[in-house]
C-alpha cells in the first residue's frame, strides 16, 4: 500500500479508495477474502490506465475545441449528394467530389465521427436503486401529458403472472421519448386505479377517459435494456391498411402503407409485429406493420383457399415464384460513365419495340441495343457482329447450358438469343444499354453485376385499347406479317398476360407505364431514363454492399 501510494502519478480517488478501504478492513476483519480482491483491483496497472484515459476524455471535453460542431455528418453527405448528383458531367470538381463521398471509407469515418458526436459509444446500463431491501418490490411512478398523439406503448395480459405488462414500446413515440416506461413493466395502476384482474380492453378505456397527466405506477422488468433504431430500409411489395386487419395488438398504432412504399424498419424484436416509419415521413413516431414471417404466412393462406375454391385457375407458378412481401433497398447513386440498363417488360404487341425504336432514335450515340446471336447460317450481304453473331448451333447450345444467355428461343429450326456478356460490353463501353426481352428473362437480369432499371409496359383497359389501337391503324404482332390489324381476342390475350406478368413479377418493377398514348408514353419513358441517369434510386440493397 505504501508504495503505491508513493507514486506520484497514482491518481488522488484510487489513493483516497484504497485508505477508505484499509479503514473498512479494520473493522471487518472476516471479509479478508473480498478486500484483498479489491485491493488489488485498485492496485492494477489496467484499472490505472482506464482511469487516465478517462480523466484524458473528462479534461478534453471542458475545451470547446473538441465539441463537435454537428452530429449528422453522414446524412449531410448524402444530401450534398444528392445536390450534386445532376451536376457531375458539367464541372470535374462535381464529379471528384461525388466518387469521394461514396468511397466506403469516408462513410465509414462519417458514420464514427456522428457515433462519437451523438455519444452512442456509452452503455445503456439499468438504473440502480439506492438502498433498497432486496425483498421489497421496486415501484416507480411515471406521469406523461395525453396529447392528440397514441403514448406509443402496447399492454398485453402476461401469460404466467396475468398482470397486465407493457409488450411494446412504439420508436419515437411518447413512451419511447419519456425514457421511463420499457418492455416488461408490469402495470399496477393508471391514475389511482388498481389495474389487478383487468384486461387491457379495460386499461384502454381508462386511459381514453383520461385527461391532462396520466399517472402509471409501475414495477419495472427486469433486465431492461435501451432500444436502438436499426438502419433496415425495405420496400412494401403489397397494400396495407391496419384499420381492416382484425389481427394487429393495436389499430391506432398501426402503419398504413402502399404497393412501392420505402419504409424504415426500427424495429424487428416481435416476429410477428414490426415497427416501421415511411421514409422521409417527418412523423418521427413508428407504426406496427405485419413482419415479413406474418404476410407470408397469410399470402400462403389466402393462396390455398384460393386453390379450394378454384380462383385461380393458373397456379402452376405459384410455387415456383418467391412470395413478395418486403425487399431490403439502399439509395445507389448515379455512377458516372456507368449506366444502369433500361429493360421494358411487357405483354406481346403493348407497343415496347416502338418505344425502343424511339427513344434510342434520340441519341443513337447513347443508346444501344445488345446485337443478338443466331446459329442460322450466314445470308448474303449479312455481316458478322452487325445484325447478329453468328456461331454454330453446338456452341450456343452449349453457352445456353453454361448460363450465359438471358433469353433464347427457338425459330425455324434457329436459335436466337441474347448474352449477357454483351449488355455487360456495353455498360462498360459508357453506352446505355436498352433491352425489351421476354419477361422471364428478368431473373436473369436483375442482378448486381447488372443492376438494371426495369420499366413496365402496361396495356390499358380494354375499350381504351381497341379505339387507340384502331385509331392508330396499329399492325398485329400476332400476325407474321403485320399484315391487319387486332382482334378483339388479341386484345384480350394482351390483358390476361399482362395481369400474369404483374402477379409473376410485379415486385420486380422499378416503374409502370400505360401505353393507352403512345407518344405519352414516349415522354414518359424519356423522363423516366433521365431519371436514372441524374438521381440517386432506390435497389435492392445487396446491389450496394
Amino acid at each position: 500500500m505504501t508504495a503505491v501510494m508513493a507514486n506520484g502519478n497514482w491518481d488522488p480517488a484510487l489513493s483516497r479508495l484504497l485508505v477508505s478501504l484499509e479503514e473498512a478492513r479494520q473493522v471487518l476483519p472476516s471479509s479478508e477474502e473480498e478486500f484483498g480482491f479489491l485491493s488489488d483491483l485498485l492496485q492494477s496497472k489496467e484499472l490505472h490506465a482506464l482511469v487516465k484515459v478517462h480523466n484524458k476524455i473528462i479534461s478534453n471535453g471542458k475545451d470547446e475545441k473538441f465539441h463537435p460542431t454537428l452530429s449528422n455528418s453522414m446524412q449531410i453527405a448524402l444530401e450534398v449528394l444528392d445536390v450534386i448528383g445532376p451536376r457531375v458531367g458539367l464541372r470535374e470538381e462535381c464529379k471528384e467530389i461525388f466518387m469521394l463521398l461514396q468511397k466506403p471509407h469516408i462513410q465509414g469515418l462519417l458514420c464514427a465521427h456522428d457515433a462519437v458526436a451523438q455519444k452512442d459509444y456509452f452503455p445503456r446500463l439499468p438504473e440502480i436503486p439506492l438502498e433498497v431491501d432486496e425483498d421489497e418490490e421496486t415501484i416507480k411512478i411515471v406521469q406523461l401529458v395525453k396529447s392528440n398523439e397514441p403514448l406509443g406503448a402496447t399492454i398485453k395480459t402476461d401469460e404466467e403472472t396475468g398482470k397486465i405488462v407493457i409488450a411494446r414500446i412504439m420508436h419515437g413515440g411518447a413512451a419511447d421519448r419519456s425514457g421511463l416506461i420499457h418492455v416488461g413493466d408490469e402495470v399496477c395502476e393508471v391514475n389511482g386505479i388498481n389495474v389487478e384482474g383487468k384486461t387491457p380492453n379495460d386499461v384502454l378505456k381508462i386511459l381514453q377517459n383520461s385527461e391532462g397527466t396520466i399517472t402509471f405506477k409501475l414495477v419495472p422488468a427486469d433486465g431492461k435494456v435501451g432500444i436502438r433504431e436499426s438502419k433496415v430500409r425495405v420496400r412494401a411489395h403489397f397494400d396495407y391498411t391496419s384499420a381492416t386487419d382484425p389481427y394487429i395488438p393495436c389499430k391506432e398504432a398501426g402503419l398504413d402503407f402502399v404497393k412501392g412504399d420505402v419504409l424504415h424498419i426500427v424495429s424487428q424484436d416481435d416476429a410477428y409485429w414490426w415497427q416501421a416509419r415511411k421514409e422521409g415521413d417527418r412523423n418521427m413516431r413508428a407504426g406496427l406493420i405485419p413482419s415479413r414471417a406474418l404476410q407470408e404466412r397469410r399470402i400462403l393462406h389466402e393462396r390455398t383457399q384460393q386453390d379450394k375454391t378454384g380462383e385461380e385457375a393458373e397456379n402452376d407458378d405459384f410455387d415456383r415464384e418467391e412470395i413478395a412481401t418486403y425487399e431490403e433497398v439502399a439509395k445507389l447513386y448515379p455512377r458516372p460513365g456507368l449506366h444502369r440498363p433500361v429493360v421494358l417488360i411487357g405483354p406481346p404487341g403493348v407497343g415496347r419495340n416502338e418505344l425502343k425504336r424511339r427513344l434510342i432514335a434520340t441519341d443513337q450515340e447513347k443508346y444501344k441495343t445488345p446485337i443478338p446471336y443466331t446459329s442460322r447460317p450466314v445470308r448474303h450481304g449479312e455481316v458478322n457482329g452487325k445484325e447478329y453473331f453468328f456461331v454454330t448451333r453446338e456452341k450456343m447450345e452449349e453457352e445456353i447450358e453454361a448460363g450465359k444467355f438471358i433469353e433464347f428461343g427457338e425459330y425455324k429450326g434457329n436459335l436466337y438469343g441474347t448474352s449477357a456478356e454483351s449488355v455487360k460490353s456495353l455498360v462498360n463501353a459508357g453506352y446505355v444499354c436498352i433491352l425489351n426481352p421476354h419477361y422471364q428473362a428478368l431473373k436473369m437480369l436483375r442482378i448486381p453485376q447488372l443492376k438494371p432499371y426495369i420499366i413496365y409496359i402496361k396495356p390499358p383497359p380494354f375499350n381504351v385499347l381497341k379505339e387507340t389501337r384502331n385509331a392508330a391503324y396499329a399492325r398485329s404482332t400476332f400476325d407474321e406479317n403485320n399484315s391487319r390489324g387486332f382482334t378483339d381476342e388479341e386484345f384480350h390475350e394482351m390483358l390476361h398476360s399482362s395481369e400474369r406478368i404483374e402477379f409473376l413479377y410485379g415486385h420486380l418493377f422499378d416503374e409502370v407505364i400505360e401505353n393507352a398514348d403512345l407518344s405519352a408514353a414516349f415522354e414518359q419513358l424519356v423522363r423516366a431514363v433521365n431519371r436514372v441517369e441524374t438521381e440517386p434510386l432506390w435497389v435492392p440493397a445487396s446491389w450496394v454492399q
